[in-house]
Parts: structure tokens; C-alpha cells; sequence
């Protein structure tokens, strides 16, 4: 693509030679300025005010003066030439990347639309017109220098062609380095836009050391481009002071030489306004356009134009030939993939997973359970990419845990759900990059169990406040905005433990029934694993994995977490003794105790005096305090 860019400039401007032969008319009347800007000086010295003639002096200088106001005529002039060639450029840039965004279903196809379109345009604006102004000023310039005194050119031009040189000499690697740096800006910028939202989920599940690890490297590198950049900046500043600072040095200091050889004292005048007025400017204006915009145009021209993408530079031919190709059949990699993975919080910890193998196909309802503490949220952390185990791998949908292409393949939704100040709409449709239809986002809340709150804090449009909100509530906001994320595979971890068993039933069914869906819950009622698929029982090294039918069957530990699971029944045989005292407090603590009004009842050693004011509300026993 770098060697055929150039040769795709010249095709666009010889396409356009009439705006291009339009473009160098208006800019000869710039060429007139620049000539004027000095020689008109020099004579108004050397045949004027030196020669005792004011009034001639005074008409050079008028004609100085008329030569600015043409030249202006001429540079407004020029700005309509140049929007005649950018525009079909902008025009051209559009129409590739709808096409693209259309084919291929291209996410970032709204991010080239409406910024990286308008960053090429401007730029090739602004190169168009830096360099068409060098090349103009410095013909005007220099030919004004050799009308004056044609010795002149032997003190100004070798200085400003080696400049010239040596900025030419740099402008490739400066490219290539403006270009990683750009690249490593961008990744810092879409990792801290991928991390900044998830902050809070980030810190639940203990992911800050890695997470800050992967932010620092990637800001190591933008900086290691910096300073490559920067040390190529000082070649920039000292071919500007090579080609443009230089000659008023030496013309000053070769002065008294060049008025021995018959230079006049007008001419020598003349030559530093063409210098410090007209070259100076027209070499800074060069060295910074080619050296910052052109690198970045180049780098933008590649993403909207890739080399051998679909539709890029193809030849009919081949396009009418893939038509009647039939597409080949592609099987369509497992949800999610665990090989001989490990993790320990630490070097020397004890690991958390240990060489734990499981592959889940596309569309599967997963249930992961075990007893408190055993990894179940470090497995989503893993497979969310917010960890990196200790050994083996994470693939999800066949990519990379952390690479960019399962990134888009996950949604994580923690017990600890996020909402922020804004419309509901805002929130629900946080995980889309495009505006989410109305209708499909009361859809996603209908499925989920969302849609009454969701009528009752105002609609879609209805303003949020999460200080307001329940833990539940604010579940099933993280719920229903997860539903609507074109993510398929879900990770449920806890999100819905503040929601009643009916809730959550409903929740869980909305994200199995997503077409193409895989959902992965880490239980916490017996319900959940009941309606999965598959359960996987952690226990340490001791994991099992199969139905919750087979788990039963096979698996002690699995037995045991059941049968904690199970409610006691309401039939329980009452005490022998009446042991209801008047705090209505039970005696004997137990589930379901009548009157038990949410306390604790604790069981001291025998002996131990129970002091006024325990009760769990700080409520005095009858008849004390």
C-alpha cells in the first residue's frame, strides 16, 4: 500500500489537470507578490530615497503595496481552486467506506465516516496549499534575487537547497515513526476506552495489578514513539534553521563583500525581505505540513483504502468470478475454550484453578457452582480477559481471551451491577456502538423482566438516578443492557442474586433463548443449575462437569452443595416448652422461626448474662432501659 499511494495521487491529479492548471494560474499572481516583496524595496532604496528621489521611492513602494493586494486577490482565489480538488477526494473516501460498511458489516465504518474522512480532507487541504505556496513563493523569490544581483544567489541558495536536502533525506523515517506513534495512541486510547468504563468491575474482581500492568505498557510504548518522534522533530528544526535562518546570517555577514563586488545597498535589503519575508515562512510552513500531515494523511488513506481488501483495487473480473463461487462451509469454532489452565493470585499462592480443560459449544447453558471462595468469579474474570492465568489458554469462539477479535465475543455481568446518571436509554444501550432502536430496546427489557420498571422510572428517556435504585433494580438495568450488546456468549457472575427466584428464572431464560447465545451463570440457587445444560462443579482439583442429573449421581461434593441448597419445609415439630419470651424472640435459632423478627439469636456459653440493648435493632428487652 506505501509504494502505491504516491501512484494513486498522481492517477486523482491527472484526472483533475484542469483544477490543477486553474490552481498554478491563480497561484502565479502569488509568484508576483513574492518577487515584488523584495525588489520593490530594493529599487525604492537604490533609485529613491537613496538618489534623493522620495517621490519615486515612495511610487516603489506603492507598487509593493498594489503587489500584496493582487496577490490576496489571487490567494482567495486559489482556496476555491483547492475545495474543487479536495472535495471529489472527500466525495471518493465516503463512498468507499459506506461500501465497506454495507459488504462487510464494518464496525468502524461510522468511526471513518465521521472522522477519518474529514481528517484526510483537511489534511490534503492543508499539504496542497503549503506546498503549492513553497514552490510558488520560492520561483518568485528567487528570481527576484537574481534580478537584483545574480551574486546574491551564491549566499542564499546552497543553504536552502541543503536544508531543502535534508529534510528530504528524513521524511521517510519520519513518517514511519509519525505512523507508530499514531498507532500506539490510538491502542493506549481504545484499551483506556475499553477499561474506564469496566473501573468498577475491574477493582470486584481484583483485576487492577494486571489491568494497570497492560495500560502501563501500552503507555511505555506510545512513549518510546514520542521520543523516537521527537528526535527526528530536532532533524525538522535543524533543517529549518539550515535553509531559512542561515542565508540572513551569512547575507549579513558577507555584507561588505557583496557591496565590494557591486551589490547596492537596496539589493542587499531586498535580498533579506525575500529571506525573512518570503522564504523563512514558506520553508517553515513546508517542513511542518509535509512532516506532521502528511505522515498522518498517509496513515488515514491506508485505513479507508486498505491494500487487497474486499473491494479494494479488484478487478471486475474477480468480482463477477467470487459471485459464482459458492461460500465455503466454515464450522463454527466452540463458545468457549479452557486448555490446562491455571491461576494463583500471586507467585508462591496456592493456585485458585488448577489444570482445569473444558470446551463449550455455541449455544450452551452453562451453570458453574461450588462452595464460596473456590474461583467461580476468577473463571469469568479469566474468561473476560480481566486475568491471565498462570498457564495454558482461553479462547473465546476460537480468538485469543485478550486479542481484539473476542473482545466483541463477550459480555460480563458482575454481581455488582453499573449504572451511571443519564437517560435509561444511555445506559441500556452502552454496550452498542450504534443508537439502539426503541422498539429493540423494549424488546430486550420485555425478555429480561425489565419492562415494568423500566415504565415506571419514565421510559426509555427516563432520567436515572443509582443512589435511588436497588441492588435489584440496578441488576436488571445490567441485565437488559447486556441482552441488547451483539455479544454472544454471557457471563453471568451473581447478576442476578438480588433478584426473587421468579426474576431470576425469567432473566436467565431471556439469555439462553438469545439466538446464537451462549450463557455461562454462576449459580447461586439450585434453580439455576437445574436449568442449564451442563453444570460444572468446582472443588479444587476435585471439578466435575456433566448434567445436574449425572452430578447427582456421581459426585459427592455435588450431593453435599445440593442438599445445602435445599429448603427446609415449613412442617417442623414446635419445642416441648413454651419458649417464646415477650421480646417475641425464639430461643432456639432455626430457619423459618415465627416471630424471629430478622434477629440472630446467639448462643453464649452457659451462665453468660445478656445485656440490654443486643437485640440485632438496639431495641431494649421489655421492661429494661
Amino acid at each position: 500500500m506505501t509504494g502505491r499511494l504516491p501512484a494513486r495521487g498522481l492517477w486523482f491529479l491527472r484526472a483533475r489537470w484542469r483544477v490543477v492548471v486553474r490552481l498554478g494560474l491563480w497561484s502565479v499572481l502569488e509568484t508576483g507578490q513574492s518577487f515584488l516583496i523584495g525588489y520593490a524595496p530594493a529599487r525604492a532604496l537604490d533609485d529613491g530615497f537613496l538618489a534623493g528621489r522620495t517621490a519615486t521611492g515612495l511610487a516603489w513602494l506603492g507598487v509593493a503595496g498594489l503587489g500584496v493586494v493582487v496577490g490576496a486577490y489571487g490567494t482567495a482565489r486559489v482556496y476555491a481552486a483547492v475545495a474543487a480538488l479536495v472535495e471529489p477526494l472527500r466525495d471518493r473516501l465516503v463512498r468507499r467506506v459506506v461500501e465497506r460498511g454495507v459488504r462487510e458489516a464494518d464496525r468502524g465504518a461510522l468511526s471513518g465516516l465521521t472522522q477519518q474522512v474529514e481528517i484526510a480532507r483537511d489534511t490534503f487541504a492543508g499539504l496542497v496549499m503549503v506546498s503549492r505556496s513553497f514552490v510558488f513563493t520560492a520561483v518568485g523569490a528567487l528570481a527576484g534575487l537574481f534580478s537584483l544581483a545574480p551574486l546574491l544567489l551564491l549566499v542564499v541558495l546552497p543553504p536552502l537547497a541543503a536544508g531543502i536536502g535534508l529534510f528530504a533525506a528524513t521524511l521517510r523515517p519520519l513518517a514511519r515513526r509519525q505512523e507508530v506513534f499514531l498507532a500506539a495512541d490510538e491502542a493506549l486510547a481504545d484499551r483506556l476506552g475499553a477499561v474506564c468504563p469496566g473501573l468498577r468491575d475491574i477493582t470486584a474482581t481484583g483485576a487492577q495489578e494486571r489491568t494497570a500492568a497492560d495500560v502501563g505498557r501500552l503507555v511505555d510504548a506510545e512513549q518510546r514513539a514520542a521520543r523516537s518522534l521527537a528526535r527526528f522533530g530536532v532533524v525538522r528544526v535543524a533543517a529549518l534553521a539550515l535553509g531559512g535562518q542561515l542565508p540572513i546570517v551569512l547575507l549579513l555577514a558577507t555584507a561588505p563583500w557583496l557591496l565590494k563586488h557591486g551589490v547596492t545597498t537596496g539589493a542587499l535589503v531586498g535580498a533579506l525581505s525575500y529571506v525573512t519575508q518570503s522564504l523563512l515562512p514558506a520553508l517553515h510552513n513546508l517542513l511542518h505540513g509535509l512532516g506532521t500531515s502528511g505522515s498522518r494523511l498517509t496513515v488515514v488513506l491506508r485505513r479507508l483504502a486498505p491494500e487487497g481488501g474486499r473491494g479494494a483495487g479488484r478487478d471486475p473480473s474477480d468480482e463477477s468470478g467470487a459471485a459464482e463461487s459458492p461460500a465455503p462451509t466454515v464450522a463454527r469454532p466452540p463458545a468457549l475454550t479452557l486448555s490446562s489452565v491455571t491461576f494463583a493470585y500471586g507467585p508462591s499462592a496456592v493456585p485458585v484453578i488448577e489444570d482445569l480443560d473444558l470446551t463449550l459449544p455455541a449455544g450452551s447453558h452453562l451453570a458453574v457452582v461450588g462452595p464460596s471462595g473456590i474461583g467461580k468469579s476468577t473463571l469469568t474474570a479469566l474468561v473476560a480477559g480481566l486475568l491471565e492465568p498462570r498457564c495454558g489458554t482461553v479462547r473465546v469462539a476460537g480468538e485469543p481471551v485478550r486479542g481484539a477479535g473476542a473482545l466483541a465475543q463477550r459480555v460480563l455481568i458482575p454481581q455488582e451491577a453499573y449504572v451511571f446518571t443519564g437517560t435509561l436509554a444511555e445506559n441500556l444501550a452502552q454496550l452498542r456502538p450504534d443508537p439502539v432502536p426503541e422498539a429493540e430496546l423494549l424488546a430486550a427489557a420485555e425478555a429480561v423482566g425489565f419492562l415494568p420498571l423500566l415504565e415506571a422510572l419514565g421510559g426509555p428517556e427516563g432520567r436515572v438516578d443509582p443512589a435511588a435504585l436497588s441492588a435489584g433494580e440496578r441488576q436488571l438495568i445490567a441485565l437488559t443492557r447486556a441482552h441488547l450488546s451483539h455479544a454472544p456468549l454471557a457471563l453471568l457472575d451473581e447478576a442476578t442474586c438480588h433478584l426473587d427466584p421468579r426474576a431470576e428464572e425469567r432473566a436467565e431464560r431471556a439469555f439462553a433463548a438469545r439466538p446464537g447465545g451462549t450463557l455461562v451463570v454462576v449459580a447461586h440457587r439450585i434453580t439455576s443449575a437445574r436449568r442449564a445444560d451442563r453444570v460444572l462443579m468446582m472443588d479444587g482439583r476435585d471439578t466435575a462437569y456433566g448434567t445436574h442429573d449425572e452430578l447427582v449421581r456421581c459426585s459427592a461434593r455435588y450431593r453435599e452443595l445440593v442438599g445445602a441448597w435445599t429448603p427446609v419445609p415449613h412442617e417442623r415439630s414446635d419445642p416441648s416448652l413454651a419458649l417464646r419470651d415477650p421480646d417475641g424472640v425464639d430461643a432456639v435459632a432455626g430457619p423459618g422461626l415465627a416471630g424471629d423478627g430478622r434477629h440472630v439469636v446467639a448462643h453464649g456459653p452457659v451462665g453468660q448474662v445478656q445485656t440490654p440493648r443486643d437485640l440485632g435493632d438496639g431495641r431494649p428487652f421489655r421492661g429494661e432501659g
